[in-house]
């Protein structure tokens, strides 16, 4: 079915205003920013968009304008951008992860040679204990009384 000019032009006028609006953020429930919904949004057959088609030229502005918006960083999509956020924080706690995770086995390493290091130790100090109490050539001192030797004249 052909249409008249007056009805291309208002549908491009709605196309237009819809794409206007997706790039601004205003995405309907359940849609995206892409050409599904710019279709709906406009009342627009989507299979207009395609092809030789009447509206191609619309769909190729929309894609770029989209993405020199994600160029810039902005992404129009809040459930887009989401998931940007997401992604970029799930790598964040998989490196905060993989860093506790190996200080945690540092710690444990570290661990493991203070206990052997205090093991050894001890050792040391009961082997000298038992050699001590072994000889006799330790003399005992009295306990310790004031005595005064000589005088001063």
């Amino acid at each position: 079915m052909r249409i008249s000019a007056a009805q291309r032009t208002e549908n491009e006028n709605r196309i237009r205003a819809a794409m206007d609006r997706l790039l601004r953020g205003e995405i309907p429930p359940g849609g995206k920013c892409d050409i599904k919904t710019l279709a709906s949004e406009a009342a627009v057959d989507r299979t207009a968009f395609y092809g030789t088609r009447p509206y191609t030229h619309l769909r190729t502005e929309f894609e770029r304008r989209v993405q020199a918006l994600q160029d810039a960083g902005e992404i129009p999509d809040p459930r887009e951008a989401q998931i940007t956020r997401l992604k970029a924080e799930i790598t964040k706690l998989r490196e905060r992860l993989a860093q506790s995770e190996q200080t945690v086995e540092e710690l444990t390493d570290f661990r493991g040679q203070a206990l052997a290091r205090l093991a050894a130790q001890h050792e040391e100090i009961v082997h000298l204990r038992a050699v001590a109490a072994g000889t006799g050539t330790v003399t005992h001192l009295p306990n310790s009384r004031t005595v005064v030797i000589g005088s001063c004249s």
